[in-house]
């Protein structure tokens, strides 16, 4: 997932070739997120957990646009998305950090 990440995000955009691929991993990493975010029905997710995972649904289904640059723009809206839900859930003690 970090590599997609820092593929969608990093210095350089992503190949052409591997654009639709890491847009169509990119929302399977944060529909699996958003799941953990809201899946204990005992404990409900944060604020901020809760309104990351309501602006990624639409996110999520929004059609890959034709338009390269517009489809890099979607990849880099995902990761970033996608990236704060994971900062959020570490923060709350739904996943474990990278150093613990």
């Amino acid at each position: 997932m970090f590599d997609d990440l820092n593929a969608a995000i990093g210095d350089q955009p992503p190949p052409v070739a591997t654009t639709t691929e890491l847009v169509t991993r990119l929302r399977g990493y944060l529909k699996h997120l958003s799941d953990i975010a809201v899946a204990d029905v005992g404990c409900s997710p944060t604020a901020e957990m809760g309104l990351l995972v309501e602006r990624g649904r639409p996110l999520r289904e929004e059609p890959l646009p034709p338009d390269r640059q517009r489809a890099v723009g979607l990849a880099r809206r995902l990761a970033f998305l996608t990236e704060d839900l994971v900062g959020a859930l570490i923060e709350a003690r739904y996943l474990k950090g990278p150093d613990e």
